[in-house]
C-alpha cells in the first residue's frame, strides 16, 4: 500500500512514519507539509492508496485542499483536536485520529479501509455478474432484412456467417451464401452480437466462429481467416489482435 503524509510538525510526521513502519506493508511516498505542496504533489503524481491528513497547517486549514483538487483516495486526518470530527467524514475520510497517534489507532484505521475494499470489490463483482446475465438475454439474435424491394424476411444470428462492408454499405452473409444488406454500423453490430459467436476481425469484417474453416499465417505474423464462404477479400488479423483472436476462437 503506498501513502502520502500531510504534516507540518516534523516530531509528528516522523512518529507516523515510525508508526507505519513498524506496521509494515506501508510505503510513504511523500511527506508534505502545506496546502501549497499538496495541491502540487497531488497534480503531478499518481493518487496514493491512503493519506494521513493533518488538519491544521502552517499555512491554514486542510479543508481548504479539496477546494482546489479532488482527492479521491482514502483519508485518514490526523489532528490534536476533535472539533471537526463531522467535517472530516464529509470528504472521503475513513478515520479520524487524535493525536499522539499510537499503532493500535493506525491499525485500526488500516482494518476499517480493509473492511471498506472488501465490500467495494464484492458490489464489482456483484455489478459484473448482474451484467453479464444481463447481456447473455440481451443479444441480438434476430433481423429483418429487406428483400425485393417491399418484402421483409426474418433472419436468425446463428444463420448468418459474417458482416462486411461493400461502399459503405454493411451486408450479412449466411451459410448458404445468401447476401442481405442489414440496418446497423458494424460498431453498433458489435455491441448487439454475442462476442462468444461473432468476432470483430478488423474495420470490415464480423466473423462467426462456425463459420471459421480454416486459418493461414501470414505476413508480418498476421492471421489470414478463411470461411467456409467465398468473400470479396482476405479477411486478416491483424499481429495486436492475434492473440485475442486464438483465445476467442479456443473457448468453450
Amino acid at each position: 500500500m503506498k501513502a502520502v503524509i500531510v504534516e507540518d510538525e516534523g516530531l509528528a510526521a516522523r512518529n507516523l512514519q515510525s508508526v507505519l513502519d513498524e506496521i509494515g506493508s506501508i510505503e510513504v511516498l511523500a511527506v508534505l507539509e502545506s496546502i501549497a505542496e499538496v495541491i502540487e504533489w497531488f497534480q503531478l503524481h499518481p493518487k496514493p492508496d491512503l493519506l494521513f491528513l493533518d488538519i491544521h497547517l502552517a499555512d491554514g486549514s486542510a479543508f481548504e485542499i479539496f477546494n482546489h483538487i479532488t482527492i479521491t483516495s482514502p483519508i485518514v486526518f490526523t489532528t490534536a483536536y476533535d472539533e471537526y470530527a463531522l467535517k472530516a467524514f464529509s470528504v472521503h475520510s475513513i478515520d479520524y485520529l487524535l493525536k499522539p497517534i499510537d499503532t493500535k489507532s493506525v491499525r485500526r484505521a488500516l482494518d476499517k479501509l480493509d473492511t471498506l475494499i472488501l465490500k467495494e470489490n464484492r458490489k464489482d463483482s456483484l455489478q459484473a455478474l448482474v451484467d453479464t446475465f444481463r447481456n447473455a438475454s440481451s443479444w441480438k439474435t434476430h433481423f429483418l432484412v429487406q428483400v425485393k424491394g417491399d418484402k421483409l424476411l426474418p433472419l436468425q444470428s446463428r444463420e448468418i456467417s459474417c458482416f462486411y462492408i461493400d461502399s459503405s454499405v454493411v451486408k450479412a452473409v449466411t451459410f448458404d451464401a445468401r447476401t442481405y444488406v442489414v440496418d446497423q454500423t458494424l460498431d453498433e453490430l458489435a455491441g448487439m452480437l454475442n462476442p462468444s459467436d461473432f468476432f470483430r476481425a478488423n474495420r470490415q469484417y464480423i466473423i462467426s466462429r462456425k463459420a471459421v474453416k480454416d486459418i493461414d499465417l501470414w505476413f508480418n505474423s498476421r492471421l489470414s481467416v478463411n470461411l467456409t464462404i467465398s468473400l470479396p477479400e482476405k479477411i486478416l488479423i491483424s499481429k495486436a489482435r492475434v492473440k485475442e483472436f486464438k483465445r476467442w476462437f479456443s473457448e468453450n
